[in-house]
């Protein structure tokens, strides 16, 4: 059942059911296909076809539906879903019935504004997310979909990249119905900073990665949530050239969904980054290498040369360990054993800041929000695990940077956090002490005196200089100034 979105505004929707049937038997059959849009209990559209199918026949068969003053799919702030039931009768009795989400929406991306859903302009807040985690590697039960799902509803994501395959079929379930925008991509992954070859010119290589195209849009075309196909990640043009393979992919994709825009991830220039719909970039700086207000330049420089295709950021982030901790900033080698959580939290500050100033990128995807297994590496406090994560491989432990943008995306729920609660001992007598909050200010103590009131900047950020600590144990404890919402965060550390 593939449900075609031909026509969607806020007054009127057109939708096509085009359904697929076949007879596995050597004799004809009279059949009657029954499709209703359902909104809840109640049928919006109802439609019905009768059919001969001739013996072992495949064909199909296409209804129309229009509906007025359609209720649209509007993303976290309205992830309306109806549901298109699609039944089989035969002399009356139902031999087969197919249920599909339909979310209606509308969408477009501009170069200049960004994306745009249902004719509002739509920041794309993201993150990307590997299908993973700690005791478990891929083997992923429903309720481990749904705790990352709650960690990006917390955290005030409204769109994620699905990288770099297709993902669970009940994820996107979740996705649709919790209203988050989807990126979802094949496995087509080039070298990276490895020696692996992304691309291999030989026929079944060039077979196989359409037939994956092909299966990963039909799988999951009905998914309303789903708003780009990715069709690459990291390519490099030396070698074996992959730009021809990936303009044939780019028109199997429209051939498969005329209704959605192509994209890719890339990291580097070249004519691959002129084919799909909409592009986007690899960045890290601040990480490997450079510092994050490269970011800003290369962004703007990008639109100045380029201002006919449409930029996103797919990936961008820093390691983090939990346990290295340092009072003061300093940058780390990103290969070495030292990954210091302060400095991932000063990366995503000030990458985001350079993003959120931009409207021009039409989305941003955090790499990643949870840390991952990646056998080759050995960095950071054990070998085996890229910890460019907001939250631990086991989720158990949201850190520093996730409340940064937790601050900054999630409005809804009021938050009052202390950055630096792991850096449990202090070199330097003067600290600054730094807290994020969506709320209008709060106050700081230390071993009960009080440094003062402050009031977060543009970025949800509190911060207090040159506080003085005592030898000896010491309590940090910030207390908000909204006196109708009394929120407190606290910790003990010592010089």
């Amino acid at each position: 059942v593939r449900l075609i979105q031909d026509s969607v505004s806020h007054r009127y929707a057109k939708v096509r059911a085009i359904v697929d049937l076949s007879n596995g038997s050597s004799g004809n059959q009279e059949v009657e296909l029954n499709v209703r849009l359902l909104d809840g209990q109640r049928v919006v559209k109802e439609g019905t076809k009768n059919v001969n199918l001739s013996g072992n026949e495949v064909m199909q068969q296409e209804l129309t539906f229009e509906i007025d003053q359609p209720h649209l799919w509007n993303g976290r702030q309205d992830p309306l879903l109806y549901q298109a039931e699609v039944t089989l009768f035969r002399n009356g009795q139902m031999v087969d019935r197919v249920t599909q989400p339909l979310g209606l929406r509308f969408y477009r991306i501009d170069p200049d504004k960004g994306f745009f859903l249902n004719g509002k302009h739509l920041p794309l807040q993201g993150v990307c997310r590997h299908q993973d985690r700690s005791e478990v590697g891929n083997a992923l039960r429903p309720q481990h979909h749904e705790e990352d799902v709650a960690l990006m509803l917390e955290m005030g994501v409204n769109a994620v990249r699905l990288a770099h395959y297709p993902q669970a079929t009940y994820f996107y379930d979740l996705m649709d119905k919790n209203g988050i925008i989807v990126w979802a991509e094949i496995p087509f992954v080039g070298p990276g900073g490895y020696n692996d070859k992304g691309f291999v010119d030989l026929p079944a290589f060039r077979a196989n990665g359409k037939e994956q195209l092909k299966e990963l849009i039909r799988q999951h075309y009905n998914h309303p949530s789903i708003c780009v196909w990715g069709l690459f990640n990291e390519l490099t043009e030396l070698g074996d050239n992959p730009v021809e393979y990936i303009k044939e992919l780019n028109v199997l994709a429209h051939q498969e969904d005329t209704t959605r825009p192509t994209t890719s991830a890339s990291n580097q220039m070249g004519d691959l980054n002129f084919i799909t719909d909409a592009i986007a970039w690899n960045r890290y700086d601040g990480w490997y290498g450079g510092t994050p207000a490269d970011l800003g330049k290369w962004l703007d420089r990008m639109h100045k040369d380029h201002p006919e295709i449409c930029i996103a950021i797919s990936e961008y982030g820093a390691g983090a360990s939990i346990y290295h901790q340092q009072d003061s900033l300093v940058k780390t080698v990103p290969t070495s054993w030292w990954h210091p959580e302060n400095w991932q939290t000063y990366y995503h500050i000030e990458n985001w800041k350079t993003i959120s100033s931009r409207p021009y990128v039409w989305g941003s995807f955090v790499w990643n929000m949870f840390d991952f297994g990646a056998a080759h590496r050995t960095e950071g406090d054990r070998p085996g695990i890229n910890d460019k994560g907001l939250v631990t491989f086991d989720r158990k432990v949201r850190k520093d940077a996730f409340y940064f943008y937790k601050a900054n995306w999630n409005r809804e729920e009021p938050m009052l956090y202390l950055t630096g609660k792991r850096n449990t001992v202090r070199i330097q007598r003067l600290q600054t002490i730094t807290a994020f909050t969506n709320l209008s200010g709060a106050e700081l103590f230390v071993n009960g005196k009080s440094y003062g009131k402050a009031i977060p900047d543009s970025y949800a950020i509190l911060e207090w200089k040159n506080v003085e600590l005592e030898p000896g144990e010491n309590e940090i404890k910030v207390v908000s100034t909204n006196k109708k919402l009394p929120l407190s965060d606290s910790f003990h550390c010592r010089l």
